[in-house]
């Protein structure tokens, strides 16, 4: 049967922008309650609860580090202190470094390991801390990703990104096989996204995914986030990537 999302607790992890943002607020307007977690801008953060409180539920925010694991408990225990509970992990905070694609140099051995920490290590660790309640929740939970299309093709913002998200879909698929029948697990492959973080690419490079793209846009945010709704609701789908990139990663999906 389909996951009803009314008076559900959920976390978004990196939830005060971009695709963040979007997530946290159509989340409220199914109805759940929702954790808005951030790192260093707080102002950002009140705006989205504010904007989730429109919808009657209850939202808060939450400082805490996605590059680190021992921050993680604390964010999940937080949530579920300030929320009564924890029915949902958004785990959508990621980190990368824009760098030359073929420059073996672009990062040093450190933004290599900070790569390795927001992009498995913590989505790990985010499961690990919501586990017990999980376990104890009538339904079960939810744990669903933001991945990337790096982590099926060989591009991206840097290569450390590319590898550590097709590290992050091999997590995805170890603790959906390993973690049920109560938890369920998946991912969502985003493409270009025009956030924040996406307008960081030159002009160029933005328009030459486009026209890379099927059809020829980049990866619009509702679509993406509808995938999240759909993956919370459904009931029959576990270890699974739903990748929306507008058709620039055809042979990946």
């Amino acid at each position: 049967m389909p996951y009803d999302l009314k008076g559900r607790n959920v976390l978004v992890t990196g939830g005060s922008a971009g695709l963040g943002r979007l997530i946290s607020t159509t989340f409220a307007q199914q109805g759940c309650n929702v954790a808005i977690n951030y790192f260093n801008r707080v102002e950002p953060a009140e705006n989205v609860k504010a904007e989730c409180e429109e919808y009657g539920v209850k939202a808060v925010t939450i400082k805490a580090d996605m590059c680190s694991i021992v921050e993680c408990k604390k964010l999940v225990d937080e949530t579920i202190e300030a929320l009564g509970g924890i029915d949902i992990v958004i785990a959508n905070a990621g980190w990368t470094k824009f760098s030359n694609f073929a420059d073996l140099d672009a990062m040093d051995e450190s933004e290599w390991d900070k790569c390795w920490a927001a992009n498995v290590k913590v989505p790990h660790a985010l499961l690990k801390a919501a586990k017990p309640t999980f376990e104890a929740n009538p339904e079960g939970g939810v744990l669903i990703t933001t991945g990337s299309i790096a982590g099926v093709s060989q591009g991206g913002s840097s290569m450390a990104y590319a590898v550590t998200k097709a590290a992050q879909f091999q997590l995805v698929k170890c603790l959906a096989t390993t973690q049920g029948p109560k938890i369920r697990v998946n991912t969502v492959l985003p493409g270009l996204l025009l956030t924040e973080w996406g307008l960081k690419y030159s002009e160029e490079r933005i328009t030459a995914v486009k026209n890379m793209a099927v059809l020829k846009h980049e990866t619009y945010l509702q679509d993406c986030v509808d995938a999240f709704i759909m993956l919370a609701k459904n009931t029959s789908m576990t270890g699974m990537r739903i990748q929306v990139d507008a058709g620039v990663n055809v042979q990946g999906g």
